[in-house]
């Protein structure tokens, strides 16, 4: 327990040799909850990445968040794209980092060496990414629909994959990348009456 203090007190980068696979996650974990702050796990590929993720999700689940941020699973100048989850990932994260301020307590950043050789956008182009809104506000209906076409997504008679957004009267239904199912938001006028999720096959909230 000393020497977990000592790892948590200590400013800056540290290195701590020799520790069981798990074991360094567990560090990790611990050096975030006692300095109440926000701690970076380097990985050294993908697979260590996801053991990390899966250990802190077993030794700390009360860290929330605990951010991933994966490497682009394409090279540069690939035909092919990177996979819409691996981009929802990355983006989610960079946008919990634009907005984190540095009183907000503990929280564990996981990557991989390759995710931190890869560029990424500035710090004011991820928060200008960003659309909120809470249900019980009022919402621009056309902004939104601009800020979706303007961020990539594809207006579609039928939300059906991630990516899709569909208009509906007073309903907007989209898929954002990385989440398992589509959300519905239901306008009342301009106020935004409730968001549910759906099923993309029945079309059931």
């Amino acid at each position: 327990m000393d020497r977990l203090s000592y790892i948590a007190r200590h400013a800056g980068r540290f290195a701590v040799t020799g520790a069981p696979a798990g074991y360094d996650a567990y560090l990790a974990s611990e050096a975030a909850r006692r300095r109440k702050a926000l701690v970076l796990f380097v990985a050294s590929d993908d697979a260590a990445e996801r053991c990390a993720l899966d250990a802190l999700a077993f030794f700390a689940p009360d860290i929330i968040p605990v951010l991933d941020f994966p490497a682009w699973d394409c090279l540069p100048y690939d035909r092919v794209s990177p996979k819409p989850d691996i981009e929802a990932a990355r983006l989610a994260t960079l946008s919990a980092l634009a907005r984190r301020k540095p009183d907000a307590g503990a929280a564990v950043l996981v990557t991989t060496v390759n995710a931190l050789l890869q560029r990424v956008p500035p710090r004011e182009m991820v928060l200008e990414g960003q659309f909120h809104a809470r249900v019980g506000n009022d919402v621009d209906h056309d902004r939104l629909v601009r800020f979706l076409t303007r961020h990539g997504y594809v207006r579609a008679g039928t939300v059906r994959e991630p990516g899709d957004f569909a208009l509906r009267g007073g309903i907007i239904d989209l898929w954002p990348p990385g989440t398992d199912e589509p959300y519905r938001l239901d306008f009342f006028g301009s106020t935004l009456d409730a968001v549910r999720r759906f099923d993309a096959e029945t079309q059931l909230s």
